[in-house]
């Protein structure tokens, strides 16, 4: 049996102000649209699943976030979720320009959570919480080669 990962999913607060951080990160915006009907209260399991949605993706082509802002049923809010909670965990993206990076998740209020970490000296690392509460792992490779 063949197996690839598609996307990651994340319901989001507010779509707009999501698109527009991982956007700045430097993914881009494949498609957007509404979803609404039988087919997907059935893929959902949500019966009245009506939700606006996003699809980015990184510049290598290779991975890909559904962002999606719940019109109905009512999204529920839930506290962010901390680094050793069971589920999901985090996203993470490799970036050339750790401090570029930090730079334009600023600019839309997310700040590490603590501080960068080097790994071995192979990457300076660290976690940031992003739009909707979302841990955002962002990692650049101390050896270019």
């Amino acid at each position: 049996m063949g197996i690839r990962l598609e996307n990651v999913g994340i319901a989001v607060r507010d779509l707009e102000a999501a698109i527009s951080f991982f956007t700045d990160l430097g993914l881009t915006v494949l498609g957007r649209d509404t979803v609404r009907g039988e087919w997907t209260d059935t893929a959902v399991g949500l019966d009245g699943n009506h939700a606006n949605i996003a699809m980015l993706q990184t510049p290598d082509g290779l991975g890909r976030l559904e962002l999606f802002e719940y019109i109905h049923p009512a999204a529920i809010e839930s506290e962010p979720t901390r680094p050793n909670e069971i589920g999901m965990h985090r996203v993470a993206f490799s970036v050339d320009d750790i401090d570029e990076a930090l730079a334009t998740a600023a600019k839309h209020g997310c700040h590490p959570l603590r501080g960068v970490a080097t790994y071995q000296d192979v990457y300076k690392l660290t976690y940031v919480r992003g739009p909707s509460g979302i841990l955002v792992m962002l990692a650049e490779a101390l050896r270019k080669d």
